[in-house]
C-alpha cells in the first residue's frame, strides 16, 4: 500500500525491529530496509542523524521524516495507514490495549535478559520466576481468545510476538518451558508464528539463541 517513501533502519537481532516489520507486513506497506552492521562500535551517520537522542534502532523514515521507538512507530503506522486497523475501535478496548502495550514494553524483554545475563544459579532462578510471573498476567488477559485483540491479530499481539524469538534462549538458560506453565500462551505463540507476516519478519529463534551465546561469551559468562 503506497503512501510516500518508507525506509526502516534495523538490526537483525533487535526484537523491537522485528515487531515493526510485522506491523508493516500486516499493513502491506512496501519499505526499504536499511540494516545497521555494528550498533556497538560503528553506528551509521543516518542512524545518528535520525535518532540523536537514543541512537538506537528501529527508526522509521517516512518521506525522510524520522519516527523512533518501536511502539511509537507502530502507533504512527496504524494512524497513517488506517486500513486494517491494529488497535480496536472501541475507546475502552483501545485503552486496555495501550495498558498491555506499556506492560510488555516495560517488563518482558528486561526480565528475559536477566535470565541469560547471569551465571549465578540463585540469580537465574529469581529472574526465571520473575519472567514467569510477568507471563502469568499476559496469559490471564489472553484467556481463551485466539489473539489479544480477540479474533483478529492486532496491536498487543504484534508488540509481544516481536519479542518471542528470544524466548527459546530464555528457556535454555532458565531451564524451563513456557508451555509447561502457560499452554494457552504457548499456543498463541505457535498460532502467531504460523502467520506469514510473522514468520517472514522475525529472526529464527535458533539464530537468536546463538547470538545470545555469543553475547554471554563477550560478557565472560561462557
Amino acid at each position: 500500500m503506497a503512501k510516500g517513501d518508507v525506509k526502516l533502519l534495523t538490526m537483525w537481532a533487535s526484537p523491537f525491529c522485528m515487531r515493526v516489520k510485522v506491523a508493516l507486513a500486516e499493513k502491506e506497506i512496501a519499505y526499504e530496509e536499511i540494516e545497521e552492521k555494528d550498533l556497538m562500535n560503528d553506528k551509521s551517520d543516518l542512524l545518528l542523524k535520525s535518532n540523536p537522542v537514543h541512537k538506537q534502532v528501529p527508526v522509521l523514515l517516512h518521506d525522510d521524516k524520522p519516527i523512533a521507538e518501536s511502539t511509537n512507530i507502530i502507533t504512527y503506522i496504524d494512524q497513517v495507514w488506517s486500513a486494517k486497523p491494529l488497535l480496536p475501535e472501541c475507546a475502552y478496548e483501545k485503552s486496555r490495549a495501550r495498558f498491555w502495550a506499556d506492560y510488555i514494553d516495560r517488563k518482558v524483554h528486561p526480565a528475559g535478559r536477566a535470565i541469560w545475563s547471569s551465571n549465578d544459579k540463585d540469580e537465574v532462578e529469581v529472574a526465571k520466576n520473575n519472567f514467569l510471573d510477568i507471563m502469568k498476567y499476559l496469559d490471564g488477559t489472553l484467556g481463551d481468545k485466539d489473539y489479544f485483540n480477540g479474533d483478529t491479530f492486532g496491536f498487543v499481539d504484534i508488540l509481544l510476538i516481536g519479542l518471542t524469538s528470544y524466548f527459546p534462549a530464555y528457556e535454555k538458560f532458565g531451564d524451563f518451558k513456557l508451555e509447561d506453565y502457560y499452554p494457552k500462551l504457548a499456543a498463541w505463540i505457535t498460532r502467531s508464528w504460523a502467520r506469514e507476516t510473522v514468520s517472514e519478519s522475525l529472526t529464527n529463534p535458533e539464530k537468536i539463541t546463538n547470538f545470545v551465546i555469543m553475547m554471554r561469551k563477550m560478557f565472560g559468562l561462557e
